[in-house]
């Protein structure tokens, strides 16, 4: 069981930058980022395997960076031109297959807030 812990989340004016990170316990292959807005369904934000293959949502390219410290298990969000549609609860997930496939290992959450 690997476990997943999320920090960097807050309140940022829009234009703002926010930088997430997430601590596996283990080892994972695929590492990625996916959001819930109340009232809204999640959806997946950015991933990205030990190769390096990466994947964003359209809403969130240009904008959002995706990166791993593999010495440390940590994965990274860099969050930059941040929007009040950017405003959700932010959550780690993991799994030691593709990215492809279903995430095994989720983080409890960390919490973003944009204000216009």
């Amino acid at each position: 069981q690997v476990q997943l812990v999320e920090s960097g989340g807050g309140s940022v004016q829009a234009g703002g930058s926010l930088r997430l990170s997430c601590v596996a316990s283990g080892y994972t292959n695929c590492m990625g980022w996916f959001r819930q807005a109340p009232g809204k369904e999640r959806e997946a934000v950015a991933s990205r395997d030990r190769l390096g293959s990466t994947n964003y949502a359209d809403s969130v390219k240009g904008r959002f960076t995706i990166s791993r410290d593999y010495a440390k298990n940590t994965l990274f969000l860099q969050m930059n031109s941040l929007q009040p549609g950017d405003s959700a609860m932010y959550y780690c997930a993991a799994s030691s297959g593709l990215c492809l496939g279903a995430m095994d290992y989720w983080g409890k959450g960390t919490l973003v807030t944009i204000s216009s």
